[in-house]
């Protein structure tokens, strides 16, 4: 495994062949790729709900809203609308076959009890010791908003955060230390971003995938912590399909 540190300075370093970052559909698509067949999954509000519209066909992954429904599906259209049918978003959803519907206090019962195998929650700033600050900014006009972040940051087994690499004027979002303040602390275990997959691990960031023409260089300088690299990396590509996927480096 190498390390790299991180340089706040912009732009693209030598090396670095054209890429384009992921959308955040893109970034959901990879996702639920991930997830392992039969896990519960909570999908928190934002970019994550979005993990919905891609799980595979061929697995069995049962999402859970803190609203109350387990066996939720995708984004409902048409004649499947039902505006009570809503995930954490409020976009209305899908029921799969043998969905339930519960009062609250057993949805978050289900959240706080360790019930959840992964929460997929949205970020403002993730530290290199897995602190996630995901409920408010330094932002004059900030509104806070923290739902049940906390709840699903502490008692889901694994807590994988969805979030554009860098800020809106290029700072970065991945910290040696949270600014903004904490959802939980040292709760995160993986990062996917419009550049790259990272784990969080004891020694700080790992980089486990990242953008086909994106040099390390450039991850580093878009990054405020220093980063590893995994001896395992792995290519993000986009198919034929234009679907992100892994391919060896």
């Amino acid at each position: 495994m190498s390390t790299t540190t991180s340089n706040p300075s912009s732009g693209r370093a030598m090396g670095d062949l054209p890429y384009k970052p992921l959308s955040r559909n893109e970034i959901a698509f990879l996702l639920a790729q991930d997830l392992p067949d039969g896990s519960v999954v909570n999908l928190g509000i934002g970019m994550p709900t979005l993990v919905a519209n891609y799980l595979p066909a061929d697995r069995e992954i049962l999402l859970q809203s803190e609203n109350g429904i387990l066996g939720m599906g995708g984004a409902a259209s048409g004649d499947e609308i039902d505006l009570d049918i809503i995930n954490a978003s409020r976009t209305p959803v899908v029921l799969l076959p043998g969905a339930s519907i519960t009062e609250h206090t057993i949805a978050f019962s289900m959240m706080r009890g360790g019930h959840l195998d992964c929460s997929v929650l949205g970020g403002f700033q993730v530290a290199e010791n897995g602190d996630l600050a995901n409920w408010l900014t330094a932002g004059s006009d900030a509104i806070a908003a923290i739902g049940g972040a906390m709840d699903l940051a502490v008692g889901a087994r694994k807590v994988i955060v969805m979030m554009e690499h860098v800020t809106k004027d290029q700072s970065p979002k991945l910290m040696q230390t949270c600014t903004y303040p904490l959802t939980a602390a040292g709760v995160v275990d993986h990062i996917y971003t419009d550049l790259a997959v990272i784990d969080v691990t004891p020694a700080g960031f790992v980089v486990r995938a990242m953008l086909e023409g994106l040099t390390v260089e450039t991850l580093a300088r878009k990054t405020g912590a220093p980063l590893a690299i995994s001896d395992k990396l792995v290519m993000i590509h986009r198919n034929a399909q234009g679907n992100p996927e892994y391919k060896q480096n």
